[in-house]
């Protein structure tokens, strides 16, 4: 279970450094103390998640931030892993992405996303979105406990 004193984990899946930047700016002055962790690439998220490699040692993300275009693996794939896995399916997963498309909306549903952000372009809306987020799963939301098995 988790203690309550200690700071939400969140593991940003994104490939853009500008909005791996904003995003980190704005939850760094976030109401609620969070851990931000990032990775660029669907495998890499995976690793993250599975701690293989060089993650051996993460903590496990009490949210999941991610993006669905992503290089090596991109986000649909890592959604369904995840999804699929006994051990990650608890953990939400915004899916924050510039696609409007009905397909992608449709299929991140499909795969159990909890939610479904398109990233607006202009960067004042871009940070209330990152707010909004902030404001609903960081605040209002009762997130899943972290138990590890």
């Amino acid at each position: 279970m988790k203690n309550t004193d200690q700071p939400i984990e969140i593991l940003l899946v994104e490939d853009n450094p500008g909005d791996v930047r904003l995003t980190v700016e704005v939850l760094k002055d976030a109401r609620v103390r969070n851990n931000m962790n990032m990775v660029n690439d669907g495998a890499e998220a995976l690793a993250f998640l599975r701690h293989e490699g060089k993650y051996s040692a993460a903590p496990r993300p009490d949210l999941i931030l991610l993006d669905l275009n992503l290089p090596k693996k991109d986000g649909r794939e890592v959604l369904a892993e995840i999804k699929a896995d006994p051990d990650l399916k608890r953990i939400p997963v915004v899916v924050l992405t510039v696609s409007k498309d009905e397909v992608d909306i449709l299929k991140s549903y499909d795969l159990y996303a909890n939610c479904y952000i398109t990233k607006p372009i202009n960067l004042e809306q871009f940070i209330t979105v990152v707010r909004s987020i902030e404001d609903f799963w960081l605040t209002i939301v009762k997130l899943p406990p972290n138990v590890d098995k």
